[in-house]
């Protein structure tokens, strides 16, 4: 039987992330049930990297998002990765919203975020024109990024290690042993058993069911799993942004906020739907909720020109209130050499290279 020292699941942008800082110390094997990498939330998402504004303090989503960030911005200058630190706007579109606003801004600084300023008038006319606003807060460390040459980056970090990425690879069952775990996979039809003495779960949508193949994992501490789906749209015309623009956020996503890509397109999304499974259905009619959504911030807004783009679904583990990411080790299943990561939603693609440091903590641990 096969035998190598450490196998991460999942080929998003997190597994990428973790497999290759582990390549560093160790023999890592990275598989992936798809045809290729990150056809999931690691490519359909707004490829934003956040500041770390919206999450309680000492959250794992709030500490992994500053640190990220920084980890992030540096990677991309190293290594050559498109990206621009656009900065972004908060809008408080009439008075009423300005305490919610005032609410994120102290948030904020009690997470570490301190560079966020509140505009003026005059500011408000040049990094928000035409937005309509009672009061504006500028985060100027959000940026964007080019996602899939980081990703690319990732698999070449892993392969310079002799790491390696295999696709198209299903992991079936697991069995716990006494120094590791026995892996059964399913590769183009082709069952094989390997060995390994650390399993990485970072699966995404798909973390829960890959929990419930470990024999000897309780099941109680696998958490439920639910699906929100949320749409974009894609600007077709002139538009007077060079900033993106966020609304105060919703009970499960962000708002219908704008966002640039580094061609300049602007697009806007996603608003949130949950769905009975995974299932990247675009439902135009949604066009009209987003209309609505976007005149609250954005009155000039030519609706003629807003264009279905794609969807995205969010693995999340609630369907009310914050829910942190969960990232388990032997201190919270009990079994040495497994870590699972569930609920990796926003900010994950930001956080993904801080992930990858926890995890290997939790390793060692």
């Amino acid at each position: 039987m096969d035998y190598i020292d450490t196998l991460v699941v999942g080929a998003g942008c997190i597994g990428l992330a973790i497999a290759a800082r582990l390549s560093e110390k160790h023999e890592v094997l990275l598989v992936e049930t798809e045809k290729q990498f990150a056809m999931h939330t690691s490519s359909r998402n707004s490829e934003v990297i956040h500041a770390g504004i919206y999450y309680p303090t000492d959250s794992l989503k709030a500490t992994l998002c500053i640190r990220g960030k920084a980890l992030l911005y540096e990677y991309c200058r190293r290594r050559k990765i498109p990206y621009a630190q656009l900065g972004k706007v908060l809008v408080a579109v009439n008075a009423s919203e300005t305490s919610s606003l005032n609410a994120l801004v102290a948030q904020a600084t009690l997470n570490g975020v301190e560079d966020l300023a509140f505009l003026s008038r005059q500011q408000l006319s040049h990094y928000a024109p035409e937005i309509k606003t009672h009061q504006g807060v500028l985060s100027p460390s959000t940026g964007i990024i080019d996602s899939h040459q980081f990703m690319l980056s990732l698999i070449a970090q892993l392969e310079q290690h002799q790491g390696s990425l295999v696709c198209q690879t299903q992991v079936t069952h697991i069995d716990v042993t006494n120094d590791g775990f026995i892996v059964t996979l399913n590769s183009q039809s082709e069952t094989m058993q390997l060995r390994c003495r650390q399993l990485i779960n970072a699966a995404g949508h798909g973390a829960q069911p890959l929990a419930h193949s470990i024999v000897g994992l309780n099941a109680a501490t696998i958490p439920e799993q639910f699906f929100c789906r949320g749409v974009y749209f894609r600007y077709h015309g002139q538009h007077p942004f060079k900033h993106l623009i966020y609304p105060m956020p919703e009970a499960h996503g962000l708002g219908v906020h704008a966002t640039l890509d580094l061609e300049g397109q602007l697009k806007f999304g996603p608003d949130t739907e949950f769905i009975d499974a995974l299932d990247y259905q675009l439902d135009e009619t949604r066009q009209y909720a987003f209309v609505e959504a976007i005149r609250r911030y954005w009155p000039n807004l030519d609706a003629s020109k807003l264009l279905p783009d794609y969807t995205g679904v969010r693995p999340k583990l609630s369907k009310s209130g914050f829910q942190d990411f969960v990232i388990q080790s032997r201190k919270d299943h009990g079994l040495p050499g497994l870590v699972s990561l569930y609920g990796i939603e926003s900010p994950g693609l930001t956080a993904s290279l801080a992930i990858a440091e926890y995890v290997e903590r939790a390793l060692e641990d």
